[in-house]
C-alpha cells in the first residue's frame, strides 16, 4: 500500500483544516476519567492510540493488546497496577515487545505493585495483578521517558496516601510533565512540582468538570512544513491556543526561522500559517530535548529548503515506534542528503539536487509518513504503508488533497 504525492507549483496552498484533538492530552484525560468518572471530555483524539486506550479501559481484564501504542502501554501499566483484584496480561506488537518499560515497572514494584514479565525482563508483555498501593514515595530516573513519570502522576491522586516522586537526573521532554500537572490541576488535584520532586496528594473526589481537548500541535507540524516548502500560501488550523499545554506549540517560534508566521486568533481559537519569507539560516541548530517529536518534520523541512540542520536532544527517538534516528538517516540519504547520527543527535547536509520519485519506508511509524509528505511541494515522492498515519491523524491524506496536493493511492 503506497501513496504518490505531487503538487502543481502554480497552485497556491490555501485552506482551513480541523486537526484531531491532541493524543497526549486525550490519553491522559482518559486515565483520569477512568479514576474520576465525573470528568467529561470533548474533542477527544480520533487517533488509533486513543481508541486502543479507550477499548482497553472499557475491557479492563484478561489479555489486552495495545498494538503499537506506547503511551497506552505505559499509562495502563500504572493504572492496572492500582486496580484491586484485577488480573491483566498487557501485551502489544512485536515492536512494542522491544520497547523498554523496566524503569516504570521497578518504580511501581517499589510502591508494592505485583507485576511479572511474561517473556523477557524489562519488556512487555506484562502480567499485572492489581492491588492497593499504600506506599507514598518513589524514586525514578527522569532522563529516559517522560511517560514513565506521567504514568505515576496520573495514578497518584487515587492512591490512599498520595505520592511523592523523586526525580533522579534531568527530566526529558519536561513539557509533557507540565501538561500532566496542568490537567491534574484542571480537575482540582493539587500538584507541587519542583526541579527534583513532584508531590500529589490523595484526592478521593473531584468536582464535575468538562475539558475540551486542544487540537494536536504535533500534527500541526506537517502543515508548518508544507507552508515552509511552498512558494506562497496559507493554512488555517482550528482549535489551537496561544497558552497551549503542549510543548510542541514551540512550532510557532521554530518555524519563524523557516519564514512561516503564525497568527493566533483568540476569538475563534484558530492559527493562520503564512509564508512570509525565506529561511533565516544556512544551518539550523536546535536542541529538541523538550520537543523530540518535531525532529523528523524539521529535518525534512531543512532538506526541502536545501539548508543544513544540527539537531540535538534526540535520545528518546531510539525507543519510539522505530529507531527514528536510524530511520531518518536511511530515508534522508535516499533523497541525496549526507547524514550523521549519534545516540542523541542528527546532522544533515542537503544535496545540490534532491532525488525525485523516491519511495520512503515508514517503519510502522506514523511520523515518518507524515514528516516526508510535505516534500511533495518540491519533488514527486512515494510514501509506503500510508495507512500508518491512523495512529495519530486518520484524515491526513484527505487534508492534503483538500489543500491541493495530488494524492494517488496504489
Amino acid at each position: 500500500m503506497t501513496v504518490w504525492l505531487t503538487h502543481d507549483l502554480d497552485h497556491e496552498i490555501d485552506g482551513s483544516i480541523q486537526v484531531t484533538g491532541s493524543k497526549s492530552e486525550s490519553n491522559r484525560l482518559l486515565i483520569l476519567k477512568a479514576l474520576y468518572p465525573q470528568i467529561k471530555i470533548e474533542n477527544l483524539s480520533e487517533s488509533d492510540d486513543t481508541q486502543v486506550l479507550q477499548k482497553a479501559l472499557q475491557k479492563g481484564w484478561g489479555e489486552i493488546d495495545v498494538h503499537h501504542a506506547g503511551t497506552a502501554m505505559r499509562f495502563l501499566t500504572a493504572y492496572f497496577a492500582t486496580r484491586k483484584n484485577l488480573d491483566v496480561l498487557l501485551t502489544g506488537s512485536e515492536r512494542m515487545r522491544e520497547r523498554p518499560i523496566k524503569l516504570l515497572v521497578e518504580a511501581l514494584q517499589d510502591l508494592g505493585a505485583k507485576i511479572d514479565y511474561v517473556h523477557r525482563e524489562g519488556f512487555p508483555p506484562l502480567r499485572i495483578f492489581g492491588k492497593e498501593l499504600i506506599k507514598a514515595e518513589v524514586k525514578i530516573h527522569a532522563g529516559t521517558s517522560s511517560q514513565y513519570i506521567s504514568a505515576l502522576m496520573l495514578i497518584a491522586p487515587s492512591l490512599p496516601n498520595g505520592l511523592k516522586i523523586e526525580l533522579e537526573g534531568i527530566p526529558t521532554s519536561r513539557p509533557y510533565l507540565n501538561m500532566t500537572a496542568a490537567l491534574l490541576r484542571q480537575i482540582g488535584v493539587a500538584v507541587q512540582f519542583s526541579e527534583t520532586t513532584i508531590y500529589i496528594p490523595s484526592t478521593r473526589l473531584v468536582e464535575q468538570c468538562k475539558i475540551t481537548v486542544e487540537s494536536d500541535w504535533s500534527s500541526a507540524s506537517y502543515f508548518y512544513s508544507l507552508i515552509a516548502l511552498t512558494k506562497s500560501g496559507n493554512v488555517v488550523l482550528s482549535n489551537y491556543k496561544k497558552d497551549s499545554l503542549q510543548g510542541d506549540a514551540a512550532l510557532a517560534t521554530i518555524y519563524e526561522e523557516f519564514g512561516v508566521r503564525t497568527h493566533f486568533s483568540e476569538e475563534d481559537h484558530t492559527i493562520k500559517l503564512n509564508k512570509v519569507g525565506k529561511p533565516r539560516f544556512e544551518t539550523l541548530i536546535l536542541d529538541l530535548s523538550n520537543t523530540p517529536d518535531l525532529a523528523q518534520t524539521i529535518a525534512v523541512s531543512c532538506l526541502g529548503l536545501k539548508r543544513s540542520c544540527q539537531l540535538t536532544g534526540l535520545h528518546t527517538l531510539k525507543i519510539k515506534e522505530t529507531d527514528r534516528l536510524q530511520a531518518l538517516k536511511t530515508e534522508l540519504q535516499k533523497l541525496g542528503a549526507t547524514v550523521e547520527i549519534t545516540e542523541d543527535s542528527l546532522h544533515m547536509t542537503p544535496p545540490e539536487k534532491i532525488n525525485a520519485n523516491v519511495s520512503i519506508v515508514t517503519y510502522n511509524d506514523h511520523r515518518m509518513a507524515m514528516a516526508f509528505a510535505p516534500l511533495a511541494m518540491k519533488i514527486p515522492i512515494c510514501i509506503e504503508d500510508y495507512k500508518v498515519v491512523t495512529k495519530s491523524f486518520p484524515g491526513f491524506w484527505q487534508d492534503l488533497q483538500y489543500l491541493g496536493l495530488d494524492v494517488k493511492f496504489e
